[in-house]
């Protein structure tokens, strides 16, 4: 196998694909990237068995041809390389050279005959999306997934198709996000799956701000095909819990507030958030928010803040770090807090379809 590339454009492709490689794999063959050169270019993938990604890439090949390369040592040589003209050749005992300018390298890499078989699709519903639209969707959601392995079905995205809408939902039983977005798909492909927290990484990766990305979905399995790549997950079998119960109906007292003056003042108010009972005071009354933290050992923290309230003082009691994660991820400049009381769960909303359920913690004094 023998080919030439330009530097950016391969960095680009294995900053693309090497993610997915675990650095702690005790099969070899899973820390290498699987390069394959044909008439049209080359084909990068990688694989931890669950998720497989594979990016394609223009080259000029004079000989055609496949092997595999430790997928990391490879990235940080080509970063290195000192000139953007890359000729690369790979002899019959899988070991590479590779030179630029000056430099040369002689990488040693395992038979592409033991790369993994890429999972092939049987029968599969099939939709196209908008790029942004998902982006945004995983964005406002993933950063609820939780990371406790034992409640594996919660380890992922709970993605809704049917009604003319997608769905997206992630929890980890403390908080709850939630995106509806208006979807037209054919009739017959309504379905819902959980897509690992790996794959939603991923993604969000590769998603762009415009264009249209295809998903196929099959029984345990499903792929997105976008801007020159391919991410193939398996899903995460189980039944997700119903999170809807868990939506407030209504509320009885509405905040509202920007979201970036609420952000910054309960970022300062969490650094002297108690280490044990990790929570913060918000206590709202006649249009002023006191953010408050008080540690013993510490010390105390205080900011009040200017809001639209008008009713009943209401103190509540909230896992700062569970307030801020998604005033990070939202892009607009009001967010409104639905209350019901002080022990009943808030509700963070914005003027689009997505929610926010945070439950409240115990009040100390």
């Amino acid at each position: 196998m023998k080919f030439q590339i330009e530097k950016d454009v391969f960095q680009d492709a294995l900053n693309q694909v090497q993610h997915v490689v675990s650095s702690r794999t005790t099969l070899p063959i899973l820390s290498n990237v699987l390069i394959r050169a044909d008439e049209l270019g080359l084909e990068l993938s990688t694989t931890d068995l669950d998720v497989t990604i594979t990016k394609r890439v223009a080259a000029k090949v004079a000989s055609t041809g496949a092997t595999t390369l430790p997928a990391r040592r490879l990235a940080s040589i080509v970063r290195e390389l000192p000139t953007n003209e890359i000729d690369f050749e790979v002899n019959a005992d899988n070991a590479a050279t590779v030179k630029s300018g000056p430099s040369f390298f002689k990488i040693l890499g395992l038979p592409a005959s033991e790369f993994p078989v890429i999972g092939e699709f049987g029968e599969a519903r099939e939709f196209t999306i908008d790029q942004k639209l998902l982006r945004d969707a995983l964005r406002k959601t993933s950063y609820a997934i939780s990371t406790d392995e034992t409640r594996y079905v919660l380890n992922g995205v709970n993605c809704i198709i049917g009604e003319g809408m997608l769905t997206l939902v992630a929890t980890d039983g403390r908080r709850l996000a939630m995106v509806e977005q208006d979807l037209e798909f054919p009739a017959g492909n309504e379905t819902g799956v959980i897509i690992p927290t790996k794959a939603v990484n991923e993604l969000q990766r590769l998603l762009d701000v415009s264009g249209e990305l295809k998903v196929a979905i099959s029984d345990n399995q499903a792929s997105f095909e976008l801007n020159g790549s391919f991410l193939i997950t398996k899903l995460i079998e189980g039944n997700y819990p119903n999170f809807r119960q868990v939506i407030p109906s209504q509320a009885n007292y509405r905040v509202t507030v920007e979201r970036e003056v609420l952000l910054a003042a309960v970022r300062r108010v969490s650094l002297l958030a108690n280490e044990k009972t990790n929570s913060i005071k918000f206590a709202f009354e006649d249009n002023r928010l006191a953010i408050s933290a008080n540690s013993p050992e510490i010390g105390e923290a205080e900011e009040v803040i200017d809001v639209r309230y008008s009713g009943p003082r209401l103190v509540v009691a909230f896992n700062p770090e569970f307030v801020m994660a998604p005033l990070r991820n939202l892009d607009q400049d009001e967010v409104f807090i639905d209350l019901i009381d002080e022990s009943s769960p808030g509700v963070i909303k914005i003027d689009e379809p997505f929610l926010y359920v945070i439950m409240p913690m115990r009040v100390a004094g």
